[in-house]
C-alpha cells in the first residue's frame, strides 16, 4: 500500500473543489471497488476525499413523478425500497442480481455507476492494459478474452462495463446529477455518461475532473412491463457474461461494451412488428467477437429474445 493523505468532505461542492485542486486525488464512498484496486497497486490515489457521510443519501420524489437517488443510497437501500420495488422492478432485480449482500450494504449508487472494468489484464499489473496504462497495448485482445465485449469495442481496449445497475438506469433513461468544483451543477443523461474505448479508454466517463456524482434522476416509470436477466458462470457473485434490461419498448444490455448498451435497432425492429427474436438479431448485426468470447454473441441473442418476451408478459 503506497502512502496517501485524507480527508472528510464537508458538502458536495467542498469536495469536488478539493478533487480538482489536488493531484491524484479520488473521491471515497463505500469503498468496495476502490480499495480492491488500491491494495492491488492498480488505483494509487495521492489523497481520498471521504464523501461518505455527505447528506446524499435520501431517496426522493420529483415533482414529475419519478425518484431521485441520492448518490450515497446503498445499493440495498434502493433495491429495498418499496417504491423502486413497485415503479422500477427492472432497477431492484438489477440490483440484486450483483455482488453479494454484504457488498451491497456498502456499494453506493455513484460508486456502482463509476465502477471499473474487471477485465483481467487490467486486473493485472504485469500485463499490458490500454486503460491502467495509456499506450501499453490491450492484452485481451488476443489473450483470455472469454469476457470481453462484443459491441463498441476497439482495437484499443475490448473490456466491458461490470455494473448491473447502470444497465437497468439505461432502460429507464435516467439521469445523472453533478456538481462541479466551481459549485455550478449539471444533469447527465445516463447514456452520455459512459465513453466507449475508441483511441482513449482510460477516459471512462464525460465526468470533468473532480466533478463529482450528486444523484441518480429517474423519470416516471415508463408502460409495459419492466424484467432484468443475467447470464454468467455461477449463480451468485460472479459478474455476468451478458445481460439485458427491458422496460416498456426499451432494451438495455450489459457486459457486452464497455458502456451499459441500449440496444436501440432492437427496439425499431420491435416497434416496426418484429418479433423477440428478430429484434435480437437486428441488434447483434453489428457484434463481433474476438476468439474466446465468440458464445457471447449466440448467449446474448437468447438471452434479448427470452428477455423481451418475459417483459412483454409482465
Amino acid at each position: 500500500m503506497r502512502p496517501f493523505t485524507y480527508e472528510r468532505a464537508s458538502d458536495p461542492a467542498a469536495a469536488a473543489k478539493a478533487a480538482a485542486q489536488t493531484p491524484e486525488a479520488r473521491f471515497l464512498a463505500g469503498g468496495t471497488n476502490l480499495l480492491d484496486l488500491m491494495k492491488l497497486g492498480i488505483e494509487r490515489p495521492g489523497h481520498l476525499i471521504d464523501v461518505s457521510r455527505l447528506p446524499l443519501g435520501a431517496i426522493e420524489e420529483t415533482p414529475q413523478g419519478g425518484l431521485r437517488l441520492g448518490a450515497m443510497a446503498t445499493n440495498s437501500q434502493v433495491a429495498a425500497d418499496a417504491r423502486v420495488r413497485a415503479r422500477y422492478p427492472v432497477l431492484a432485480q438489477a440490483i440484486l442480481a450483483g455482488a453479494s449482500p454484504q457488498l451491497r450494504n456498502k456499494a453506493t449508487t455513484a460508486g456502482n455507476l463509476l465502477q471499473r472494468t474487471r477485465c483481467l489484464y487490467f486486473y493485472d499489473p504485469a500485463k499490458p492494459c490500454n486503460k491502467r496504462q495509456p499506450g501499453a497495448g490491450c492484452g485481451a485482445l488476443e489473450g483470455l478474452n472469454r469476457g470481453s465485449a462484443i459491441l463498441g469495442q476497439s482495437a484499443h481496449c475490448v473490456a466491458a462495463n461490470p455494473s448491473d445497475m447502470a444497465v437497468a438506469l439505461q432502460v429507464l433513461e435516467a439521469v445523472v446529477e453533478t456538481v462541479a468544483p466551481d459549485g455550478s451543477t449539471r444533469a447527465v443523461a445516463i447514456d452520455d455518461l459512459h465513453r466507449l474505448p475508441g483511441d482513449t479508454p482510460h477516459i471512462e466517463t464525460t465526468l470533468q475532473p473532480g466533478e463529482l456524482v450528486t444523484a441518480v434522476v429517474l423519470p416516471p416509470p415508463p408502460e409495459g412491463g419492466q424484467v432484468y436477466r443475467k447470464a454468467r458462470d455461477r449463480a451468485s457473485y460472479a459478474g455476468g457474461l451478458a445481460s439485458v434490461a427491458v422496460a416498456g419498448g426499451r432494451v438495455a444490455l450489459g457486459a457486452v461494451a464497455l458502456k451499459p448498451w441500449r440496444a436501440r435497432a432492437a427496439e425499431a425492429a420491435l416497434s416496426a412488428g418484429a418479433s423477440a427474436t428478430e429484434a435480437a438479431a437486428a441488434e447483434l448485426t453489428q457484434a463481433r467477437d474476438n476468439g474466446g468470447n465468440a458464445f457471447k454473441i449466440t448467449l446474448t441473442r437468447r438471452l434479448m429474445a427470452a428477455t423481451i418476451t418475459d417483459g412483454s408478459a409482465a
